[in-house]
């Protein structure tokens, strides 16, 4: 697979006294990564367990970087640079993907950054990114309908990473998954019921300003999250 973009997700894991560094890191790389050659969109993110999208579920000890590229030689360019040395400095771990859009709809800050892709077949792990602004009058009814589809989320056949992603601490916020197939992902999306009754509330309410989803092919991962590598390794059930 070798048409569209290639979007690249790093996730970084920092030791409790190398927290204020990473704040650092977040404050004041967006000037430089704006500057990288061939980048069409770029978001640095705060991460968490995702299963309520409130300060709850924020943890201070990972960190993120989702881009789009114009090509491999830009995005290998930049794991090399600046940026992503200084976050070596701070980190303990780092896991990185590299993937292609499959499916996209709707906008993030206005813009589309996974574009338009075309069909195609696609037979390996497939990645998921959601990301919403909520209306601002719907949010309390938003958050009590979270914590099922979170949980069910967790227990899915088929998962093989799932974080919490978000650019603020209320109101911005989304997921990133990592699922053994495109069926498995579907499964979740479609079959199942916490997250079948939270799309129909969604249309029902208009709990979202602005909102997003791609399904992204994955076509290659290194390193760990929390310690396991998730392509070769199950999550641990989670509770709250």
């Amino acid at each position: 697979m070798s048409t569209g973009p290639l979007v690249t997700l790093d996730v970084w894991g920092v030791p409790g006294r190398s927290v204020p560094g990473a704040l650092l890191r977040m404050a004041t790389d967006r000037r430089p990564l704006r500057r990288s050659p061939g980048l069409r969109f770029a978001k640095l993110l705060g991460t968490g367990s995702g299963r309520t999208f409130t300060v709850r579920d924020a943890d201070p000890r990972r960190w993120a970087l989702l881009a789009v590229w114009d090509d491999e030689r830009s995005a290998e360019a930049f794991a090399h640079g600046d940026v992503v040395r200084r976050w070596g400095r701070v980190a303990e771990e780092r896991w990185t993907a590299r993937m292609r859009p499959l499916v996209a709809r709707g906008r993030w800050s206005r813009q589309e950054p996974f574009g338009d892709p075309r069909p195609q077949r696609w037979d390996g792990p497939v990645a998921a990114v959601t990301r919403a602004r909520l209306a601002t009058r719907k949010a309390v009814t938003f958050w009590r309908a979270v914590p099922p589809v979170s949980a069910d989320l967790h227990d899915s056949p088929g998962l093989r990473l799932a974080i919490g992603i978000g650019e603020a601490p209320l109101g911005l916020q989304g997921t990133f998954s990592v699922w053994d197939s495109a069926a498995a992902l579907n499964s979740f999306a479609y079959d199942r019921a916490p997250h079948a009754a939270v799309v129909t509330r969604t249309a029902q309410e208009g709990w979202y300003a602005e909102e997003l989803f791609a399904r992204l092919a994955l076509l290659s991962a290194e390193g760990t999250v929390a310690g396991r590598d998730p392509l070769r390794s199950r999550p641990s059930p989670e509770r709250p």
